[in-house]
């Protein structure tokens, strides 16, 4: 669906000939059957429902004739080439068993077409999607009146899809058009998109906002804008206006399970796609903030176990030493419930909000812990410099002690950490806590997918390290009135919060 798809499609086409594939691929969305990234910027289908209430919107707009002319210019046609290697029409296994053939065979070039759109005419700023000239040798732009620029490349970021260009414009002043307030457009503003469908430039389609905060499992930081214009392959990279010829959104995806517009089409937003071009064009790369926590999402069974009246928030699963969150007094088994002023309704909202606060300045984040609300100013560190993988806590324990102990209320059978269990079950000996060695059918813990072998480090919030500590704050949760416990688990290397019932 995108330009990426495109160049994909140019690629198999070439290389094979067993018939089209019910879904086209698209080189990030591969696993997600029906998203398809497009190769250039169209209009969104306008969608003729408008509630005549003067007072609250705009009308249907007589024409864009005026606006299209006006912004046509700062759009342009995005050309690469890609160096592709050959490969032949059997499978794998059978060129492993009788052999490769010629290997002195050089590479096909590939062509791939798509949008963007100029933000800086004077220093010749082009912006587009990171899948429309990812992996390419060369880069062409072309203006609408077939001005031809070889452009370099600024910088990429494949999280959010976002590339910068940069071409020598010879002192010429190009047309631009201006970055927009993405976190102003509404579901039902109309919108228009220009751009280069099926290597048709200059195409202009318009339509209204479908929706907003679309996650498709693209990559971290999903908040596309949906819109039902008619984008199709070329479409990617290119600008979706707003009424008052401001760029809103980058045309960068449709859902298709024909490879043609149906009218579900999204848009990086505006705020997110000029945050990281910003940062390209200042630093050579984005700089993402870092709070250094691991976090998961708040059940319903959650936020009962930890008083919360409703299940939202991100919960803090681990507290990375030596972090930002760390330093400012964070614990694991906090929810954060707004970051810098703004509600964090789950993970991904938090993710994002991070990502895109500013890096070694202090932000105001709210937590829930024992049942109240409380205030942490943590100072971010940048998300580019931390090594993800090398995160750990690192320590000694006692291993602990007492008898095994079967919980009814829990369903499970659990023992203190023993030699025997830790080579049983490949433990890592140095975090402590129990052992669960047996789940009941039919309980809530086995519904929750607790497995023996799972390590438990924390009941309610509460440090265990013998079967008696568990047993405890078993009982304390139920005298309390709760309906359910809070444990921190270990499993392998990841530490997870799972909510367990009570048996009835």
């Amino acid at each position: 669906m995108s330009y990426l798809k495109t160049r994909i499609l140019q690629s198999r086409e070439a290389t094979s000939r067993r018939g089209p594939a019910p879904v086209l691929a698209l080189p990030k969305a591969e696993a997600h059957s029906a998203f398809r990234l497009l190769t250039a910027a169209t209009l969104m289908v306008a969608a003729a429902i408008a509630f005549a209430q003067p007072s609250f919107a705009r009308g249907t707009p007589e024409s864009f004739a005026d606006l299209a002319e006006k912004l046509l210019p700062a759009v342009v046609n995005v050309s690469s080439e890609q160096e592709v290697k050959r490969s032949g029409p059997f499978p794998e296994e059978f060129m492993e068993k009788f052999g490769r053939g010629r290997d002195d065979e050089p590479p096909r070039h590939a062509q791939s077409l798509g949008s963007g759109f100029i933000v800086d005419g004077t220093k010749g700023i082009v912006i587009t999607n990171n899948h429309v000239i990812e992996d390419s040798q060369e880069i062409k732009v072309i203006l609408q009146d077939d001005t031809e620029y070889t452009a370099t490349l600024v910088g990429t970021d494949p999280s959010t899809d976002v590339a910068v260009l940069k071409i020598d414009t010879d002192g010429k002043t190009l047309p631009e058009v201006p970055w927009g307030d993405s976190d102003k457009s509404r579901v039902g503003d109309w919108v228009m998109a220009i751009g280069n469908p099926l290597g048709l430039g200059g195409t202009v389609t318009a339509g209204i906002i479908s929706a907003r905060g679309r996650n498709i499992q693209s990559g971290p930081y999903d908040d596309y804008i949906q819109t039902d214009a008619s984008i199709n392959r070329g479409n990617s990279g290119g600008p979706l206006f707003n009424m008052d010829g401001e760029v809103v959104g980058i045309n960068t995806a449709i859902f298709s399970q024909t490879g043609g517009s149906i009218g579900i089409g999204f848009s990086i937003p505006s705020n997110q796609a000029a945050n990281v071009a910003d940062q390209i064009l200042k630093y050579g790369s984005t700089r993402r903030g870092w709070l250094g926590v691991s976090i998961q999402e708040v059940t319903d069974d959650i936020a009962d176990s930890l008083g919360l009246a409703k299940a939202e928030g991100a919960l803090i699963s681990t507290v990375h030493e030596g972090g930002p969150a760390q330093t400012a007094g964070f614990e694991a088994g906090d929810i954060i419930l707004s970051f810098g002023g703004k509600p964090v309704h789950d993970t991904r909202e938090l993710l994002r909000l991070v990502a895109n606060a500013s890096v070694d300045e202090a932000v105001e984040v709210e937590v829930w812990r024992d049942g109240k609300t409380i205030t942490l100013n943590p100072t971010l560190g940048q998300r580019e410099k931390i090594d993800l993988a090398a995160l750990s806590g690192e320590g000694t324990i006692e291993q602990g002690k007492g008898s095994v102990s079967r919980l009814d209320s829990l369903g499970v059978e659990i023992s203190p950490l023993s030699e025997a269990l830790i080579q049983e079950y490949n433990l890592n000996a140095n975090e402590g806590g129990v052992v669960i060695t047996d789940i009941a059918k039919d309980s809530d813990a086995a519904d929750k997918d607790l497995r023996p072998g799972d390590m438990v480090l924390e009941v309610n919030q509460n440090p265990v390290s013998t079967p008696a500590d568990v047993e405890k704050e078993v009982t304390t949760a139920m005298d309390a009135g709760r309906s359910s416990v809070l444990l921190k688990v270990l499993r392998g290397d990841r530490k997870i919060f799972v909510a367990v019932r009570f048996a009835r």
